[in-house]
């Protein structure tokens, strides 16, 4: 297993919505073990294939679910999104922060709703299911969009939009080929 560089925000990776994955082979199972690898070294509860620079629509995951406080692990292949409604009103900077690998050392407060389901197939082609409240439902809605071309900031609404493009900017983010490696490095100091 090898931990992978993390792709940074402006790489046109991660604004391009992702291939579907028509191939299961020994290929997709390295990408899926390094993912896992990558995500466990930021200290990432999930990590969408574009993150480490490859256009497939798959995303791992190790996210605690509310109304159990077990973590969830898996791999969710070709996912289809289903949600609860959106929230209409500007998320709670105390309860909706949310943050990315591919902004780094960063978060913002994010609307997401409350219930979320991603149905898609697993490493070996079979038909998956994962769903959840509360934190679960943000990552599975975070890493869908990932796969879609979509990252959080592109989400946020009002003073935390200017904030993030503000914070995007002293970083020197949003161009193409920046990129952090969590094998060397604290997600803080990308």
């Amino acid at each position: 297993m090898t931990v992978r560089p993390i792709r940074i925000i402006g790489d046109p990776v991660l604004h391009t919505p992702a291939r579907r994955v028509e191939v299961f082979d020994d290929e997709l199972r390295t990408l899926v073990e390094d993912m896992f690898e990558t995500m466990a070294a930021a200290h990432g509860v999930g990590l969408a294939a574009n993150q480490v620079g490859v256009d497939l629509r798959l995303f791992v995951y190790d996210c605690p679910e509310e109304t159990t406080g077990e973590f969830k692990r898996g791999v969710v292949i070709n996912p289809v999104l289903e949600t609860s409604e959106l929230p209409q009103t500007m998320p709670d900077p105390d309860e909706d922060d949310e943050g990315c690998l591919s902004v780094p050392g960063e978060q913002f407060p994010t609307g997401r709703a409350d219930w979320a389901r991603v149905t898609g197939v697993d490493i070996e082609g079979q038909p998956v299911s994962v769903e959840g409240r509360g934190f679960l439902a943000r990552c599975l809605q975070h890493e869908t969009d990932h796969l879609d071309g979509i990252i959080y900031v592109d989400r946020l609404m009002g003073r935390h939009d200017r904030a993030a493009r503000k914070t995007l900017k002293r970083n020197g983010w949003g161009v193409p080929g920046l990129s952090w490696d969590p094998a060397t490095q604290q997600a803080e100091e990308a």
